[in-house]
């Protein structure tokens, strides 16, 4: 298989529970910086001191909204979307509100994804949305992401990790089939080893939402001669 950039900056390393102290988000801080990850996922309470620690490396702080369940208003997520970009963040990873998936009110879902898109446009902030295609049929993952393709978020994204299911490689080709050329797939949750990482990239993912990036990327380091992988970034 082919990688389009180096393994590690396909991950956005993840500390995303609620019982994180400082010394746990210190840690991850530091391994960010030690593999060269390209983010750092967190909560939006983080955004802040995680800019700090993060300002003068390669390493894009990314602000979870609405998590884990998407369930806010759009006027919450807006206003906490733009109070995350204020403190600092680079990337946006919010959660649509499923509720509404399955209501199916196609309308309030667009509506609440083009505001969010707008305001990470307008600020030079890359923007993903969370479908937690755990609780998703076919269909609706499949109308998200068509409404994704017109709508144009940077990226869609499998699972929140918190949802009852993470990434599959199936979800993974659907979505990337029906979000068209122009959006990014990102596959999270349950990808804790270098051969399940390396299917979902197979399968269109250029982005990996996990907390195991370092025990994944020393496997690879140590297998890669290896494996038929040809960097070609």
């Amino acid at each position: 298989m082919k990688l389009i950039k180096p393994l590690n900056k396909y991950f956005d390393h993840t500390i995303l529970k609620a019982f994180a102290s400082s010394a746990d988000m210190d840690k991850v801080i530091d391994e960010c910086i030690r593999y060269d990850f390209q983010m750092i996922a967190i909560n939006s309470g983080q955004v802040k001191y995680c800019h700090e620690k993060l300002k003068d490396f390669d390493v894009n702080v990314g602000a979870a909204i609405g998590f884990p369940l998407g369930q806010s208003t759009i006027e919450t997520k807006l206003f906490e979307t733009q109070n995350a970009i204020d403190n600092g963040c680079d990337e946006i990873d919010y959660v649509v509100n499923l509720s509404e998936v399955k209501n199916g009110n196609w309308n309030y879902v667009e509506r609440e994804m083009k505001a969010i898109v707008e305001i990470c446009k307008e600020q030079g902030i890359v923007s993903k949305v969370i479908f937690e295609n755990c609780y998703l049929n076919q269909r609706e993952i499949v109308a998200l992401a068509q409404i994704a393709r017109e709508v144009g978020p940077d990226y869609i994204k499998t699972s929140t990790g918190f949802g009852t299911g993470g990434a599959t490689v199936e979800d993974v080709r659907l979505m990337k089939e029906f979000g068209g050329p122009n959006v990014h797939v990102k596959a999270a949750g349950g990808i804790r080893d270098l051969k399940t990482a390396l299917a979902m990239i197979e399968a269109g993912a250029t982005r990996i939402g996990s907390s195991a990036g370092c025990s994944i990327m020393d496997e690879y380091n140590g297998l890669k001669q290896r494996l038929e992988i040809i960097d070609t970034y």
